[in-house]
């Protein structure tokens, strides 16, 4: 890979101001295509969902998905944006071998949705408002693989394989005005702004919005102008970020390539770029066209969209508790700090945790099981919590059998190891592991005369008053049981033995 000049992040951020423009797009969850009955379920065999309207085949018509508008309205009235009495279709014209017809069908001049905004909050409590230019309806282009070369990428491959699945698939497109005055902070806001929109399209139930599945990508538009210029240098934009993480590495990239060029003399290109997970870098990709080289006009074969203000305002009464609020209200019904709420969002561990609290676990066991021994297996296996194989309810489970005493800390644990592994719910690892707590009476007094009798020493100290050597005791005890005993009652039943008052 070419080595790229960087300039040091804070040298970059002492000359130029950044600017940022986001471009968001977002499968949507339908069961058919934007302009086809096609399926659009996932992992179907190559070219088995496609028809002629998707396919682009002469004469074939297409006609617009219903739930794809409504799912455009639904993300342009949670994103304060104004929505069209009276919008249109147009053809983006331009080849690549994925795009069946070679020509996207999407909107131009005319959004469905258009000045809005979006507060995200930053990690300190800082709120930034993001202004959202508009969010308008497309289609999906299909997707290439290119086989024989190192790195995936068309270069170096021996030849490409098509598949026209994803052809037609509805998408919504988000785009920014240009985000100014975030200064050093602009990849962070470029993160927090993706992670809001990404918890806001959940939450209106559109799509799942997995980045990691293609379902919500971003496009980082960046470009830098030095300090007290106000018209903006020329942008990069780095195409089909797919994580958070990515996008905040991407933006602090570019402000770091973008200021080495300009600082050398050199001229920044306007272009496409390619972001690499394994190092955070970016490379050039193609020229970047402006809106006249993809000469836009009108879709001939569909028909305008002018939603009815009575549907609009039924959809805007149907919104569900936006994510921010929602968190506000979770931060104080469950008496969290602001940084334990950053946390638990971090992790993605809000809906887990209330499904947990739904399922009827109290919301510190709910939040204690999630973000202790969940999240440690999450990231020992390299997985998101929401793809642990273990539910709520089973969390919930656990805690119940805590709560009741069948279930020590460290028998929870195991238990959940248990269901993590496959071996079945937590009442089916409990029994065939046998970890219940030992809750005899007789087989824990015969558990404390023995390790009183094995530690004499340690007894004729607690009998003098060292209370805190009990310990011991206890630990002989939980070694002997095997962890399954209360630690508690054993506790007393040792200090009743040796006559002392805990």
């Amino acid at each position: 890979m070419t080595v790229i000049d960087l300039e040091s992040y804070e040298d970059a951020l002492a000359t130029y101001d950044p600017v940022m423009g986001l471009e968001v797009h977002v499968e949507l969850g339908t069961k058919t295509k934007m302009f086809c009955g096609c399926s659009t379920e996932l992992k179907q065999d190559a070219n088995s969902q496609t028809c002629p309207v998707c396919l682009g085949l002469p004469g074939a018509l297409p006609v617009v998905n219903e739930i794809g508008v409504e799912s455009a309205i639904k993300i342009g009235l949670a994103l304060n944006c104004e929505i069209a009495e009276w919008c249109r279709f147009a053809r983006k014209n331009y080849f690549y071998p994925d795009m069946p017809k070679n020509f996207q069908t999407s909107q131009y001049d005319e959004p469905i949705a258009f000045d809005g905004y979006l507060d995200v909050q930053l990690e300190d409590g800082e709120i930034f408002r993001v202004q959202i230019e508009r969010a308008h309806m497309e289609e999906d282009t299909g997707k290439s693989t290119h086989v024989g070369g190192a790195t995936g990428r068309i270069h170096g491959a021996s030849h490409s394989l098509l598949d026209y699945n994803r052809a037609g698939i509805p998408l919504i497109e988000i785009v920014t005005k240009p985000i100014e005055g975030a200064g050093a902070r602009a990849p962070e806001v470029a993160k927090a702004y993706v992670a809001e929109l990404r918890e806001l399209i959940k939450a209106l139930g559109v799509s799942e919005a997995r980045m990691e599945m293609g379902q919500m990508r971003c496009d980082v538009n960046l470009s830098l102008r030095p300090h007290g210029r106000e018209e903006f240098g020329t942008r990069s934009e780095t195409k089909n970020v797919n994580s958070l993480r990515s996008v905040e590495r991407a933006a602090r990239f570019e402000i770091q390539r973008h200021a080495a060029v300009l600082n050398s003399g050199g001229t920044i290109v306007q272009e496409t770029r390619h972001f690499h997970e394994e190092d955070g870098s970016t490379t050039a990709g193609r020229i970047k066209d402006n809106a006249e080289d993809y000469r836009y006009f009108p879709e001939p074969d569909l028909v305008p969209v002018a939603p009815s203000r009575e549907w609009v305002e039924e959809l805007r009464k149907g919104l569900p508790e936006l994510p921010r609020l929602r968190r506000k209200r979770l931060k104080e019904d469950w008496g969290v700090g602001e940084h334990d709420m950053q946390s638990i969002l971090n992790a993605g561990a809000v809906d887990l945790i209330v499904a947990t609290t739904d399922a009827g676990a109290p919301s510190d066991q709910a939040r204690k099981w999630w973000m202790g021994e969940l999240a440690r297996n999450a990231n020992e296996t390299g997985r998101s919590l929401d793809e642990l194989p273990v539910t709520p309810a089973q969390v919930a489970r656990v805690a119940e059998l805590v709560a009741a005493g069948d279930l020590n800390d460290k028998l929870a644990r195991q238990v959940l190891e248990g269901v993590l592994a496959g071996e079945g719910d937590p009442d089916t690892v409990v029994e065939k592991r046998g970890l219940k707590v030992v809750s005899d009476e007789g087989a824990l007094g015969t558990a404390v005369d023995e390790a009183i009798a094995a530690n004499a020493a340690i007894a004729d100290k607690i009998r003098g008053g060292k209370v805190a050597a009990a310990g011991a005791l206890v630990g002989a005890v939980m070694k002997a049981t095997r962890g399954q005993a209360d630690a508690a009652r054993v506790r007393e039943l040792i200090l009743e033995k040796l006559g002392v008052e805990g």
